[in-house]
């Protein structure tokens, strides 16, 4: 007897539907697979023959074979242990195979028939609406991920013998409800804000720019002059995440298997990686591949502390992405996209000792230069703002930080911000100053006949490119009339 089962595999943060087909007929016990599964794949039929053992089923002892369509799509992962073990009973008349139509079913299987999470499921959702799909069956862990969509029923279910029950109509699931609007609107406020820095007051301001028009930033300072505490408060004045950029964000860190309990990224990520990372890890991929360190900080800030310590083949890795906002991974296998929008900050010590002033550095001036040479000129071309943070004196020290302004004021400031570069650009595909392209940069960021001439000596006496050129000018539309 022949059943079919809907289900879905990941390519990068994009899933696809799979239809997996179950055949019993009489002969020799086997067991096959077939439709390009990987090995993880194939090693479920163990897996599936101990759930069913366990979970009160027969298993059957006959010829099974498992055909996962479209053969031409190479699967990946666990999420099919559910779909085959429910595909075996139907098949075996354990359960009616039309019960299975209109449902997307994923999840791994223990041996004593738990059914446990699995990644990507939010993926594999979208998938399923796309296809007019009107439910799905998952693990519990996974139910609330899913239920993000209001046009999809997600049932959780803990076994296989829940599962069965609720097929055959011997037992009621509800569908798991969730307000994503709610989760939103309720984001814990994080205890860190800008009022806690004290002084630098022109780089508080550099960072508000950058948080307006989503520009990347270099702080270039001595040891304790405030860089990484202020990069960690960059998150809190950027603008909360909308439903959209909030499904985007959680679309990776479901697939990458980071989700928080509450099934959805309700805040900007902000990552912090190492500086030991490797090119991999920062970019992406692996033999799935997976995403990277630039992808999980899609839409929030990447902060790079200390980077010239980071491999020079490792941070070169990064221009592809910064200009882009995406990352495409390639295999033998093929290829996978990620998106990579994220706000590049860089700290750096202005020498291998990380002296405290110019005045006291036992370095010399050969050893500065080659210590900041790690930084090639394409990445700081990137990179739009480059700030100086000086020592904060004791006086600023020690006045306390009454007085000083609150994330809460700026990040209204940079909403507004934002609000008018939408009204500006309209329905065009850019929505911050950082993106613009060439036609717009012209458009929007035309100078005046002095202001060409300011720009001119400056590109003469600096030496700046193309790119740091238009880089200027992006920075510029922010800082002229206060981000009008």
């Amino acid at each position: 007897m022949l059943a079919r089962v809907t289900s879905a595999c990941l390519a990068g943060i994009e899933a696809a539907l799979v239809r997996v087909e179950v055949d019993v007929t009489p002969g020799l016990p086997a067991f096959a697979t077939v439709g390009l599964p990987d090995p993880v794949v194939r090693e479920s039929r163990e897996r599936v023959r101990s759930a069913l053992k366990n979970s009160g089923f027969d298993f059957p002892q006959k010829r099974i074979t498992v055909n996962l369509a479209p053969a031409d799509l190479r699967k990946e992962g666990v999420s099919f242990d559910l779909p085959i073990a429910l595909g075996l009973l139907a098949a075996t008349g354990a359960l009616a195979p039309e019960r299975l139509e209109g449902f997307l079913v994923a999840g791994e299987l223990g041996l004593d028939g738990a059914i446990r999470p699995v990644r990507g499921v939010l993926p594999m959702a979208q998938a399923a609406v796309r296809g007019r799909l009107a439910g799905c069956l998952l693990a519990a862990g996974n139910a609330g991920e899913a239920a993000v969509l209001d046009d999809l029923a997600a049932f959780p279910v803990d076994s296989l013998a829940e599962a069965a029950a609720f097929l055959r109509g011997e037992r009621s699931l509800e569908p798991v409800r969730v307000d994503p609007a709610r989760l939103l609107a309720g984001a814990r406020a994080d205890d860190a804000d800008f009022a806690d820095v004290r002084g630098q007051a022109h780089a508080k301001r550099a960072l508000e720019i950058a948080a307006a028009g989503g520009h990347n930033v270099l702080m270039l300072g001595p040891p304790g002059a405030g860089k990484t505490m202020m990069a960690r408060r960059l998150p809190t004045i950027l603008p909360p995440l909308t439903l959209a950029e909030a499904l985007e964000v959680t679309a990776v860190w479901s697939v990458a298997g980071r989700l928080p309990p509450e099934g959805i990224v309700v805040e900007r990520p902000f990552r912090a990686p190492h500086h030991t990372t490797s090119d991999a890890g920062l970019i992406g991929g692996g033999r799935g591949p997976h995403p990277g360190e630039v992808s999980l900080s899609h839409l929030g800030v990447l902060f790079l502390d200390e980077l010239p310590e980071f491999p020079q083949h490792v941070l070169e890795t990064l221009r592809q992405p910064l200009e882009d906002g995406a990352v495409t991974v390639c295999r033998a296998a093929g290829s996978v996209r990620f998106p990579a929008e994220f706000q590049l900050v860089g700290a750096t010590n202005p020498c291998r000792r990380g002296c405290r002033s110019a005045e006291a550095c036992a370095c010399t001036p050969g050893e500065r230069a080659h210590y900041l040479a790690r930084l090639s000129r394409p990445l700081l071309d990137r990179i739009d703002l480059h700030v100086e943070v000086p020592s904060v004196p004791y006086r600023e020290l020690g006045s306390g930080t009454s007085g000083a302004e609150e994330s809460a004021a700026i990040r209204r400031r940079v909403v507004t911000a934002r609000e008018r570069q939408r009204e500006r650009f309209g329905r065009a595909r850019v929505r911050i100053n950082a993106r613009l392209t060439p036609k717009q940069l012209a458009r929007y960021c035309a100078l005046a006949a002095d202001g060409r001439q300011l720009v001119g000596r400056a590109v003469d006496r600096l030496g700046l490119s193309a790119r740091a050129h238009d880089r200027v000018l992006n920075s510029a539309r922010w800082v002229a009339n206060r981000g009008r």
